[in-house]
């Protein structure tokens, strides 16, 4: 079996990848020779952080997300947006972690993505990957030419379905399918439940969902990306300053370091080993004694050019954590991914998975466990795809098992699965290599014997003897997987989906270590302890929605406005009563720890469906709607407007116009009527010689004083009165205008004629 190097002869012999690296200067390839003489004492390096809230480079591993690492695709894990979580960038990315199948060297790994790093001789910093959404966006709208060669990542998504026969992409179900589907027998199930429980319930503890979202966030599954690794080989800019994300980074242009390089990946996995012991006790207070670790746990640590060996930098950190488990009396396993398969027809595949499993033995090894504990840190493996030939495959598997290590051979079990494998196709193989057998009862109920046995848990009920018998002649306490589909699923592919929670218990036995797989993690654990009262349901309690009382954080208190007046002191005094209260609030602080330990009232428990109570509510400021109030003792119009006294004013003074506006109808029609009488009489008297050109200009003339002597009214005027005063005096200026319209006739001649008529 090739072995892996461990990280110090990684660090004294050459670099193993195909990228050039610049000779070192002065024989010196560990750090360059400064300027000052003063300065030649290398200086330890700052640490870097490992909360990715703060290191962009720290990343989520995609698996420990799952509810399961046999669960492929995007919708297998909890809805991380919806808690808070920025999955484009705190994420790594799902295509990262297909392994490469180019047959041109590369390996299998996930990480071989180093041929698309640039050399650490480069100026220039390496190139961030885009968005998921705008990878997905490129490659709908890219067009394929004939003549265009395939692009190494189809070449790897068609690889990755020829290793991993549950790697398929989101398809609807046509209709044969659904009706195939709708048409099956019913399923058979047991009515017996374990109860009362006796046993260890557990989940994947690769990711605890509280934990996950605590300030600062407690996790086991810290990864990055090859290119954090190519270019933290080199020295900061300011080797005395923390690293920053743009004003402390790497300076490219110093050469680098591949034991740099190493001390960043090792800080990352020392922060991963370091939170198990926190969950540990976390899952103790609540009543969970069972956890499965992280395969992500040690960033590359099976890569076939990045690997190395856990002793003797994780030694003492593992053994640490072991201590705890022991004295918790938890149990730990293992779960490596999909692609470490002893049944594939290649090579270069086997080679990956005797790397992988060699790396999970030493972990749980370092772990330095008690016996009994250490027997039941098992590593549970899938027999994997078919590749064309059951029979064929199995007989693969079995000549590469006979040819492990004994220390690999002790703590590998194996487990149905819900593509290939049933358990009539398992259970003869691990009873003839003498290798202890998972029952997962979700994957049995897709994938099954229909000659042998019938869809549900009535019939395998009768299997218990033979699979148990597996683990009890190898000393090992016996365990099962369980999980449920989400409800909506009707074709196998769609069943094959773990729904968040489960709302039952199987008809396993009373004393069996049971492992939940699920999205919601610990919160599917606590939903089967609430519904049949299961030991440690009492310890627990709902989330006040948003709201973390067991975190140290600065307590803001809002700003308030001042009074004026007679309130003002009454204010101030409730000021220094609630500054004072938020000074005590401060000073109360949690012990490192209580952080994150759901506080005195085990608050740690949120209702299905509502992740985004593990992060602070959101501020949203929406604009005021029509007709809403105001604010005390004030008035809104219909624009949403607070109504000033001056537009008071103005509204009193339109209502009075539109009081009086039958008065100035009035007016109108008498002004009409006395303009008419007056142009009667201008015809009778002056005839039609004023009409000439002459009366033309004296009229526009007229029309002009009136203009401007208007103007200089409205100048003088208030605005409510100059309102008034246009509405009100309509009939005058009618009966001044009638007049000189005629011929420039007085008022007093318009009588004086009058009476003459009469």
């Amino acid at each position: 079996m090739p072995k892996r190097r461990s990280s110090t002869a990684l660090a004294q012999g050459a670099p193993s990848t195909d990228i050039p690296v610049p000779p070192p200067r002065n024989g010196d390839e560990s750090q360059p020779p400064l300027k000052r003489r003063a300065s030649q004492r290398r200086a330890p390096q700052p640490k870097r952080s490992t909360n990715p809230n703060i290191n962009t480079n720290v990343l989520d591993g995609p698996q420990a997300l799952r509810a399961s690492p046999d669960a492929s695709g995007k919708d297998e894990r909890m809805d991380l947006q919806e808690a808070g979580m920025d999955v484009e960038k705190q994420v790594k990315d799902e295509d990262d972690s297909v392994p490469s199948l180019v047959t041109n060297g590369d390996s299998e790994s996930p990480l071989s993505d180093i041929s698309e790093a640039e050399s650490p001789t480069d100026s220039q910093p390496p190139k961030r990957r885009p968005p998921a959404k705008a990878r997905a966006k490129g490659k709908k709208g890219a067009i394929k030419k004939e003549d265009d060669k395939p692009e190494p990542a189809t070449k790897e998504k068609e690889a990755s379905k020829f290793l991993d026969p549950e790697a398929e992409e989101e398809e609807e179900a046509d209709e044969e399918e659904i009706r195939a589907a709708l048409s099956r027998p019913p399923s058979v199930n047991s009515d017996y439940l374990p109860l009362p429980w006796k046993g260890r319930l557990g989940y994947k503890a690769c990711l605890n969902t509280y934990l996950r979202f605590s300030n600062p966030p407690v996790f086991s599954s810290r990864t990055c990306r090859i290119a954090s690794i190519l270019e933290n080989r080199h020295p900061l800019r300011d080797p005395n300053e923390p690293p920053h994300a743009t004003k402390n980074r790497p300076d490219r242009d110093q050469p680098p370091s591949i034991r740099r390089g190493q001390e960043f990946v090792e800080q990352l996995s020392l922060a991963n080993v370091r939170d198990i012991s926190k969950m540990l006790r976390w899952n103790d207070r609540y009543g969970i004694k069972f956890m499965r670790l992280s395969s992500e746990m040690f960033p590359f640590a099976s890569h076939e050019e990045y690997g190395y060996k856990l002793a003797p930098f994780a030694s003492e950190a593992l053994a640490e954590t072991g201590k705890v488990a022991a004295e918790l009396g938890h149990r730990l396993t293992t779960h490596p991914g999909q692609y470490t398969q002893l049944g594939s027809p290649r090579k270069q595949v086997i080679d990956n998975a005797l790397r992988d499993l060699d790396y999970h033995a030493e972990m749980l090894s370092l772990l330095k466990l008690p016996p009994q504990q250490d027997r039941d840190a098992v590593m549970i493996l899938h027999l994997g795809g078919v590749f064309g030939d059951k029979a064929a495959t199995i007989d693969r598997f079995r000549t590469n098992y006979l040819a492990l290590p004994q220390h690999i051979k002790d703590r590998l079990v194996l487990e149905n699965d819900d593509v290939s494998y049933s358990v009539h196709d398992i259970l003869p193989l691990c009873e003839e290599l003498n290798i202890p057998m998972v029952l997962d009862f979700h994957h049995h109920n897709i994938i099954f014997d229909a000659d042998k046995t019938r869809e549900g848990t009535e019939d395998i009920v009768s299997l218990f003897p033979r699979i148990l018998d597996t683990w009890r002649r190898k000393g090992i306490t016996p365990k099962m997987h369980y999980s449920e589909p989400t409800p909506s699923a009707i074709t196998s592919r769609q069943r094959r989906k773990h729904n968040p929670r489960v709302a039952t218990l199987p008809p396993c036995p009373a004393d069996m270590d049971l492992m939940i797989e699920a999205k919601d993690k610990e919160q599917a654990v606590f939903e089967l302890m609430r519904n049949f009262k299961l030991p440690g349901f009492e310890r627990f309690n709902d989330m006040v929605p948003h709201v973390r009382r067991d975190d140290n954080k600065p307590v803001k208190t809002p700003r308030k406005k001042r009074a004026k007046g007679k309130a003002a002191a009454a204010a101030a005094a409730d000021d220094n009563n609630s500054d004072e209260e938020a000074q005590a609030q401060q000073s109360v602080t949690i012990e490192d720890d209580e952080v994150g330990m759901g506080g005195p009232e085990g608050r740690v428990y949120w209702p299905p469906g509502q992740e985004h109570w593990l992060r602070p509510a959101k501020k949203v400021v929406k604009p005021k709607e029509d007709g809403k109030k105001g604010p005390p003792g004030k008035e809104i119009d219909e624009k949403g407007r607070i109504v000033t006294p001056a537009m008071k004013r103005r509204r009193e003074a339109e209502a009075e116009g539109l009081k009086g506006s039958k008065g100035v109808k009035a007016a109108e029609e008498e002004g009409k009527k006395m303009a008419e009488e007056v142009e009667a009489v201008v015809n009778r008297g002056a005839g039609k010689k004023r009409k000439g050109t002459v009366a033309k200009k004296e009229e526009e003339e007229e029309e002009e004083e009136q203009a401007e002597e208007g103007k200089r009214e409205q100048e003088v005027l208030p605005t409510h009165k100059r309102r008034t005063e246009a509405q009100g005096s309509t009939a005058p200026k009618a009966k001044r205008r009638s007049g000189r319209e005629g011929g420039r006739v007085s008022y007093k001649e318009v009588e004086v004629e009058e009476e003459g008529d009469g």
